[in-house]
Order: structure tokens, then sequence, then C-alpha cells
């Protein structure tokens, strides 16, 4: 097993759908025993949705470094079972609707009554409690809530999505960050606690400088394309083969990208002599320079506005991005062992840790519900006459 700054840390994962998994993913990447907890498999879609979803590269990438074991939550042998396991855990995270735990009784106030050091922690799609607290909540609902799809995509053009589950993934970084406030805590006082967030309260966060625009003054954010919202000229650019993304904003950066691309009339321009200019001229300037960038390649302007100490990339598909030679370097990409698959490659904590280098692979890929249940048990302490019983009893599987 992989050693890691929380190989020390037992966690539970009750989580479903992917904010969750994310959150737990952290831990797990970075050595914690996280034991995923989840509904044994019907029967009758054994090897089919079941399986077949853990198989595909979503639930692979979200469930890897994990061990499964597949318990009967609704059984009251199952929730005792549950309950001894909590009793020895430091972690438990769940992103069920908020009166699911309760009814399941693997909710905070009861765990902590077996285990008061637990660290217990929820995701939710609008919070705890609340008017909205019951609603169910999935990442686009919650990107048109949040307001965020009202400053995504073209002016006048409608609201756009944004092309990842961004309230999911954002509020499964804030939980993780958060378990690892409240272990801290715990280090220096033996108290647990409860953790939670929500895809709504990820996303406010999210917005970000755009959310304070308005908190402040008043100003409403408006959609504003591929170009920066607030800093001039800053975008998106046309190249002779293709677009580029160039940020020119400023002083020093202004001439910068005029010199290296020797565009002396757009420098001495009498509407661009200042930052504020620039600004209320920022429709105008975008056209003048698009007449100046459309006469070099990507490769040409890339290189150019580089060397020029002007900030400029080209705009890559997936597959660009992932044979981009830094990216390579990097060691985005890595291979998971499947028992049954073989090696998956799938992309690696963006952390990076001096006394926990990243290993040439994953300690292993997702398992399949409930594959590891025996060894979890057994690891634990369970003799095999329990670990008979349990399933004769349909508790495991």
């Amino acid at each position: 097993m992989r050693q890691g700054p929380l190989s020390h840390i037992r966690v539970l994962d009750l989580t479903i759908a992917r904010a969750g998994p994310m959150a737990v993913r952290l831990l797990a990447d970075w050595g914690a025993d996280v034991i995923k907890v989840e509904p044994p498999p019907r029967q009758d879609a054994h090897g089919n949705s079941v399986t077949g979803g853990r198989r595909g590269p979503d639930e692979q990438n979200l469930h890897r470094n994990k061990r499964s074991l597949a318990i009967d939550l609704k059984h009251e042998e199952g929730r005792a079972l549950f309950h001894r396991l909590a009793k020895d855990a430091d972690v438990v995270v769940e992103n069920f609707r908020s009166t699911v735990k309760y009814r399941l009784g693997v909710d905070y106030e009861t765990l902590k009554t077996i285990n008061p050091g637990i660290v217990y922690a929820s995701i939710s799609g609008f919070g705890q409690d609340g008017p909205d607290s019951e609603r169910p909540g999935v990442d686009q609902i919650v990107q048109g809530m949040s307001g965020l799809m009202s400053i995504t995509g073209e002016p006048e053009q409608g609201p756009m999505r944004v092309g990842i589950a961004i309230s999911d993934t954002s509020a499964g970084m804030f939980l993780g960050q958060g378990i690892l406030l409240a272990l801290l805590h715990r280090e220096r006082t033996g108290e647990g606690q409860w953790v939670h967030t929500s895809l709504l309260e990820a996303m406010m966060s999210k917005l970000d400088f755009q959310g304070a625009r308005y908190t402040m003054s008043g100003e409403e954010p408006v959609q504003q394309g591929n170009d920066h919202p607030t800093q001039v000229p800053m975008g998106m650019f046309e190249a002779k083969d293709g677009f580029v993304n160039i940020a020119a904003f400023g002083g020093q950066m202004w001439q910068r990208f005029c010199d290296a691309l020797g565009a002396t009339a757009l420098f001495e321009h009498p509407d661009y002599q200042s930052v504020g200019s620039r600004t209320r001229h920022r429709h105008q300037i975008k056209r003048d320079m698009n007449a100046v960038t459309s006469k070099f390649t990507v490769a040409e302007l890339v290189q150019a506005l580089n060397d020029g100490g002007v900030p400029c990339g080209p705009i890559n598909t997936i597959k660009e991005a992932f044979d981009n030679p830094q990216v390579k370097h990097l060691g985005m990409a890595v291979p998971a062992p499947h028992p049954e698959m073989g090696d998956l490659d799938l992309v690696r904590s963006p952390i990076n840790l001096s006394k926990f280098p990243h290993g040439p692979s994953l300690q292993r890929a997702a398992p399949d519900p409930g594959a590891d249940g025996v060894d979890v048990l057994a690891g634990l302490g369970f003799s095999d006459d329990e670990i008979d019983a349990l399933r004769v009893l349909r508790v495991i599987e």
C-alpha cells in the first residue's frame, strides 16, 4: 500500500454521483484507507448497469485508490455493521439527500455517540437546512441558480453552461479541504465535528470577483464571451490557422504585445494610449488586434508573444491538451492497475508534495461494488464465521 500523508486515516465513503466522490478521492489519492460502502448489486443487474458503470471512465476516475464493501444499510444488521466500522473510523463522507442519512441511521448525531472523534462530512445540493434544503440538486441546475450561466457564453446569445460539472467538482474540492481542516482541529483537541458544504455554496464562492463586483457595488456582471470581463485586452484572438488566447492588459504588457508583432500603428493609436481608454474601446481594440494577429499562425503567435513576455496559448482540444509536451512532462495521465481490464490511464491529483512524490502509477483502479468485502472485514478483525453469517443474512455481498 502506498504511504502518504493520510495513510493513518481510515475513511468510510458513502458517497454517490460526483461531488462526494471528488472529496473522498482527495483523501484516497494521498494514502487514506478509503472503504467505499455501497449497496449490494442487484442480482438482476449484476454485471450490467452497476458493474458496467463502475468500469467506465467516469467512475474509474472518481473511485480509484478505494476498496469496496457492499452493505445493505436498510437491514438492521447492516446498520449495526456500519456502526461497528464507524467506531474505529476517522472520517465518514456522505452526499445523500438531507433526510436519507437520518432514515438509515448514519447521521452525525448517531455516529458521534459511537465515536466522538469522528469527522463527518456532507455535501448536498442546497445546504443542510433552509427553504431549498430538501430539493434534489445536480450540477446544471446549480450552474443556472448561482448566476454562473448568466455570465458564461457570448453576449445576447442566451445563458451557457460550463463544459464540466463545475459545481460538483468545486463542492468536492471544498469539502475535501474542510475534512483536512477538521482533522487538524482533531489532532489538537481530540474533537470530531460535522463538516458540510453544498453545490450552491460552492458556486456562489466560485463566482469570486464576479460575485464581489455585485456584493460591493451592485454592479451586475454580464456575458463577455471569450474576453476577460474586466482586463482589456485579454481574450481569444484570430490566427491565420485557428485561434489563440492572449493577455495583453496593462501598460507594459500592451507595449510588449505591439513590439513583439511589429504593430506600431496599433501602439500609437490615439484611442489606446491608456488602460482606461483601451477598456472603453474594448470592442474596437479587439477588431484592430484581430487584424494584426490574423496575419500569423497559431505557432508563430505563441512563440513570438511568449518570447516577448506576453502570455499566449493555443485553444487545444482535449486530445491536444493531453498530447502537449508540458502536460506529458507533468505526467497528468497515469496508469491504474485493474485486475481484469489491465492498466487504465486516469488523471492524477494536481497536488505535488516534495515528501510524497507521485509514483509511476496509482495504487489501484476503482473496484467493482463489493469486490473487497471479505478482505476489508478480515483486515478489520472480523472472523470467518462473522463474515459468513453476514453473507447468509445478505447484509453483505
